[in-house]
């Protein structure tokens, strides 16, 4: 059984129905999530929740854009709170609803899903591990030439790259819309100089996506929003579901900005973290490429005779759930992407990975 059934990682049901274990025995690398899991205010909001359950939520979300407001310095009016980066994605394609979009690949499926929905094409501007992963220039202006959108993650999923500063620039004065998927830049010391999130209110052809559930670790409670002219957001408010965000995910979200702490010291040990785990899957001879967030692509040599969906199996069989990147197109199978975790969860990645390659008997 494929553990990405329904498109995504972090699926524990259908790795219970495919390993049978208890979803508990599992050490999930295959979804990107903060490993420390959500602050401390959350477990106290949901507590206190149930007195809550007979209130509709806040249609507006007023709240909580007025604090996105405050922490990112961008008016109240240029911000929509969905149910999910996901929700925001859907929105903003439907409101350009682009004939033609640029799309780099490896990147997020949900983006073309998004664009096919709305009866548009894709043009793709390719990734190649020999340079990287990194967009080349020729084909970002190649695509400038025949796109009415650009649609990029930065940093980019399955690759974990930001956009260079050159590609912003040319992103940010090439007269084309721009969505700008920055799900996992809140993982990045340097957030503020590298998001285009203070430029979106003022340009009418840019929308800036982010999400909160993976940096603040709540993705049950789906929570993103966008940044954009106001005109934009107005639009894609009107396309909106009534009441698309529940209360409390919009209470979680106003708490966990304010944690402060919380976030400096995921940004500090990410550092690392990432470092030391990439080193180790080198050691074991992996092909490790340069990620900018919190997980790490890699592909596995043709010596180990192995693809990675037999490298999933047997890991899985070990309570490990690591991330079948030849789902992305353009890559094959010999790509794997994994979350960085916490110290004792990647020792017992590197362990089950030497395992599984080498042919050692499972030792959990």
């Amino acid at each position: 059984m494929m553990l990405e059934k329904y498109g995504h990682g972090g699926d524990l049901l259908t790795a219970q129905q495919s390993f049978g274990l208890p979803g508990d025995q599992f050490i999930d690398f295959s979804s990107n999530m903060n490993p420390f899991g959500p602050p401390a205010a959350v477990e106290r909001l949901v507590a206190e929740y149930a007195k809550e359950l007979i209130r509709y939520p806040d249609p507006g979300v007023r709240k909580l854009r007025a604090k996105l407001a405050s922490v990112y310095r961008i008016p109240e009016e240029s911000i929509l709170v969905g149910n999910g980066a996901a929700e925001c994605i859907d929105l903003a394609v439907r409101v350009l609803r682009p004939q033609m979009t640029g799309l780099a690949r490896p990147c997020f499926s949900e983006y073309e899903e998004a664009i096919e929905k709305t009866g548009g094409r894709v043009y793709d501007l390719p990734l190649d591990p020999e340079n990287g992963f990194e967009l080349r220039k020729q084909d970002l202006l190649n695509a400038v030439d025949c796109c009415d959108t650009l649609f990029l993650g930065h940093p980019n999923n399955p690759t974990g790259r930001l956009l260079s500063k050159e590609t912003l620039a040319i992103l940010s004065d090439c007269g084309r819309n721009v969505i700008l998927d920055e799900a996992f830049v809140d993982f990045v010391p340097a957030e503020e100089e590298v998001s285009l999130i203070a430029r979106a209110p003022e340009a009418e052809s840019l929308i800036v996506i982010r999400s909160m559930t993976k940096f603040y670790a709540v993705p049950g409670i789906r929570l993103g929003f966008a940044v954009a002219h106001p005109r934009i957001v107005e639009a894609m408010s009107r396309l909106q579901i009534p009441w698309s965000v529940n209360s409390l995910a919009q209470r979680i979200g106003e708490a966990v900005l304010d944690d402060l702490e919380y976030a400096a010291g995921t940004k500090a040990w990410l550092q690392d973290e990432r470092a030391w785990l990439s080193s180790e899957l080198t050691r074991l001879g992996m092909t490790v490429y340069s990620s900018d967030t919190n997980f790490v692509l890699f592909s596995i040599p043709d010596r180990f005779g192995q693809n990675v969906k037999q490298l999933q199996a047997s890991m899985g069989a070990q309570g490990i759930l690591i991330r079948d990147a030849s789902l992305f197109p353009g890559l094959n199978e010999k790509y794997c992407r994994i979350a960085v975790r916490l110290r004792e969860d990647n020792e017992a990645l590197i362990a089950g990975l030497n395992n599984a390659l080498n042919g050692h008997s499972r030792n959990r």
